[in-house]
């Protein structure tokens, strides 16, 4: 970024100061080559991951992606829900877990409903406010305005506001700036490249924290939103929750480092790199998806005159990991004897796996599939 970026400034607010971010919809400069480099690298394994959407039924592993995506960028913020449990019903959650396990079916939901409304409206507050309300109704945060933009002072780290590590702008503010963010998201005649675009978007509004709780989940969920309103993905395929959590304390440093140093560039390098690692290795986890369907077709040739029935299943075990014998009377249609030989064949075949141990109500995971989210 050329040296004249300044990415805000602190102001007093008696006993601790906040920080103002700088409007972002403004012309942009970019003089880094490394990023330059990194946002070709980026576009390319963008592009290699998207060419997924023309020839594989995405629709049967988008579940799938939306589920690995919400466990991760919920245990960023404490959660220890593991991805094949995101499928699980309730009652199959021990008591203690399921506040995480409903943070995570919100996230879910909230994806979902997100993705379909960009169909009919454009990346805006409205679909962000939507989303949150959606990710904190009824579980922990439920009190705290959920679609809602605050109207108290929040802070980041630290018991109070005198002993925080960051404090966003006033409640005042927010209006203002999330206008800025949406104004410059959808103006098609700022020449900015659409993934500096995005990594813009995510660190202002992170700064911005325009909720009381939930900022970094929708955050989050914003930079897969945004890609998708650009057609840069026609799927929600790719997230970079993963990403960040592994890479937790530079995430949070390099997101401070703007505020502090006006380093953008870090922050782009950073962002990019994770785009870049994140499509690589969505593109080997599409790449499993045929070497397992490969796998089935010869693993099904024994099965002869029921491999119709046992092709039912599979296609809803790519959807939903988790099955027990009354899904899979239900799909087939036939009767409960003939579910119980149907999965005897299946776990047979290696392509089922009984979790529970019980004698009844047994419940089956399709373990192949499951470890390529891993």
């Amino acid at each position: 970024m050329s040296k004249t970026f300044l990415s805000g400034n602190y102001i007093s607010q008696g006993y601790y100061k906040a920080f103002i971010p700088s409007e972002v919809n403004r012309i942009w400069e970019i003089d880094d080559m490394h990023v330059l480099r990194l946002l070709s690298q980026a576009d390319r394994h963008l592009g290699r991951l998207d060419m997924y959407s023309e020839y594989v039924n995405i629709d049967l592993y988008i579940s799938m992606h939306i589920a690995k995506e919400a466990t991760q960028s919920s245990r960023i913020e404490g959660t220890q829900t593991h991805v094949e449990e995101a499928f699980l019903d309730k009652e199959d959650i021990s008591i203690e877990k399921r506040d995480d396990w409903e943070e995570v079916q919100n996230y879910i939901h909230a994806m979902n409903v997100a993705v379909n409304q960009l169909h009919r409206f454009p990346f805006s507050g409205r679909l962000i406010r939507e989303a949150h309300k959606i990710l904190l109704s009824g579980v922990r945060g439920a009190h705290r305005m959920p679609g809602e933009f605050r109207t108290s002072q929040n802070w980041i780290g630290g018991a109070t506001l005198n002993d925080a590590v960051f404090v966003p702008p006033p409640a005042q503010e927010i209006g203002r700036l999330m206008s800025d963010i949406e104004k410059f998201a959808n103006d098609d005649e700022n020449p900015l490249p659409d993934l500096l675009k995005a990594a813009i978007i995510h660190y202002q509004f992170e700064t911005i924290h325009p909720f009381l709780d939930g900022n970094g989940r929708v955050g989050r969920l914003m930079i897969t939103l945004y890609l998708v309103s650009k057609g840069i993905l026609k799927q929600p395929i790719l997230y970079l929750s993963d990403f960040f959590e592994k890479n937790k304390s530079l995430y949070y440093d390099n997101l401070m480092r703007v505020r502090t140093h006006n380093d953008i560039n870090q922050w782009f390098k950073f962002f990019l790199t994770g785009l870049i690692e994140t499509a690589k290795n969505g593109i080997s986890t599409f790449d499993g998806i045929l070497q397992i369907q490969k796998s089935l077709d010869l693993r099904l040739k024994p099965f002869r005159g029921r491999v119709v029935d046992a092709r039912l299943i599979i296609d809803e075990l790519f959807r939903n990991p988790i099955i027990n014998a009354a899904k899979v009377e239900n799909i087939v249609g036939k009767s409960s004897v003939s579910a119980y030989k149907l999965i005897a064949d299946l776990e047979k075949a290696g392509i089922l796996r009984e979790i529970t141990g019980a004698q009844r109500g047994r419940t089956y995971i399709f373990q192949d599939y499951i470890e390529l989210f891993k």
